[in-house]
């Protein structure tokens, strides 16, 4: 069954407002095995919704709208729906006592505008929304279905989840489908996309890859007969194919995975940040019951506090400046050392937008030291996608991802190269 998204609203289409509605919906129907082969957005002219549902439906077999279906004058969903149609807005005499029943029981007078959320296509059948007071309509026009939502999200997602989906499983006869999705960091989509080309290949199979900055999720659908059995074997394959740079499944992040390993070696770890600014302390932070296993952090971002509270060597930082791996090894060893930890973890580097000692944006060394034969990696530069000021968050945020990845491969005794699918050098400094 093919399907169509159209959002509604002069704040979207502004970008005013984030379209949430058609992220969650996109999401919520490929996990029922719908195929949403577009979504578009338009603004509150009724005019360019009929002309958009009328396009739709050239081409899908169901359309889904969000927005338009509140009280005022801009909430056009209902006069398009009926001009496309070619029938009249009307009165319903039960949607007309609800919103009676609902100002009385807030106590407050309704407005004569309110009673647009009354008025509806003729012939259209009424969807029930528990959860606010405009319903959701189902319009037939000449090739296909129209389901029209409320932009409000917890109304939207009541009315599709207990009314709309059920009914395009019994329209469309959806096969059963299973999903998981695997978690990966330090690699390219790229990357991942060749190593599991023939998964892809595979009947039945559909990989799906949401990049993030340093990561990559990759969902994996199958349909069919026995398709939690199929996802299992494929899952297995998937993980041969990438090896380690798979860290976790479904809900599980970096900085969870990190404090599992931690804890299950009743260890601790302290961060020092210079061009994070604390980022990687927030990320660690997140999660309850972290102060287990985090042990505290050091943003020692001006270089002279790089030696007075981390004891990084003043002719060192003298000789190569702060972005330097022998510098994000000596900031490694000093957080350890001065916090009690179990295993230090530093980051140095240049985020932009400009140079900084001769070393190019996105220059980031990351160190990481343990206990025993103390080992502490650094990590040269990162593969940054893009220049300019707007690359200076994206460069951090790919700082955090590396340095927990490298701090999870440590404890887990791996190999500490992070495959960006480059051909980088790390270096190892022992102590």
């Amino acid at each position: 069954m093919r399907v169509e998204l159209l959002t509604v609203g002069d704040e979207l289409l502004l970008g005013d407002t984030i379209n949430g509605n058609a992220a969650w919906l996109g999401k919520r129907l490929a996990e029922h095995g719908v195929d949403v082969t577009r979504s578009v957005v338009v603004g509150d002219e009724a005019d360019v919704i009929v002309a958009a549902v009328r396009s739709a439906l050239a081409r899908a077999d169901a359309v889904i709208t969000t927005g338009g279906l509140g009280p005022t004058y801009d909430d056009l969903t209902r006069d398009a729906l009926a001009e496309a149609a070619g029938v009249a807005l009307v009165r319903d005499p039960a949607l007309e006592r609800r919103l009676h029943e609902r100002a009385e029981a807030a106590g407050r007078e309704l407005q004569p505008m309110a009673f647009r959320m009354a008025e509806v296509p003729e012939g259209a059948v009424l969807l029930h929304n528990s959860a606010g007071t405009a319903p959701g309509l189902r319009v037939e026009l000449d090739g296909g279905i129209v389901y029209a939502l409320p932009g409000v999200p917890f109304e939207m997602r009541t009315i599709m989840d207990e009314v709309v989906l059920p009914e395009l499983a019994g329209i469309a006869g959806l096969p059963a489908v299973a999903r998981r999705t695997l978690r990966t960091a330090g690699i390219w989509e790229s990357v991942v996309a060749t190593r599991l080309a023939e998964v892809e290949a595979m009947d039945g199979v559909k990989l799906a890859y949401l990049p993030d900055p340093a990561e990559v999720k990759i969902r994996i659908t199958v349909a069919g007969t026995d398709a939690e059995g199929r996802l299992a074997v494929v899952e297995e394959r998937v993980r041969e194919l990438l090896g380690p740079v798979v860290y976790g499944v479904e809900a599980d992040t970096l900085d969870r995975v990190v404090h599992r390993l931690l804890a299950e070696r009743s260890a601790t770890v302290a961060v020092a940040e210079s061009l994070t600014g604390g980022l990687i302390g927030a990320e660690l932070t997140a999660m309850p019951g972290s102060s287990a296993t985090y042990a505290g952090g050091m943003v020692t971002y001006a270089t002279e506090l790089k030696h007075r509270l981390l004891g990084v060597s003043d002719v060192l930082l003298a000789e190569h400046g702060a972005v330097h791996p022998d510098v994000a090894a000596a900031m490694a060893e000093g957080v350890r050392d001065r916090l009690g930890a179990t295993y230090g973890l530093a980051v140095t580097g240049v985020a932009g937008p400009e140079p900084q000692d001769g070393n190019p944006v996105g220059t980031v060394y990351i160190g990481v030291t343990g206990p025993g034969n103390t080992r502490t990696v650094v990590r040269p530069k990162l593969p940054v996608p893009g220049t300019g000021p707007e690359i200076r968050p994206v460069i951090r945020r790919m700082t955090v991802v590396h340095a927990l990845e490298l701090l999870r491969r440590v404890l887990l005794g791996l190999d500490a190269e992070v495959e960006t699918g480059d051909a980088r050098e790390d270096r190892e400094v022992r102590g």
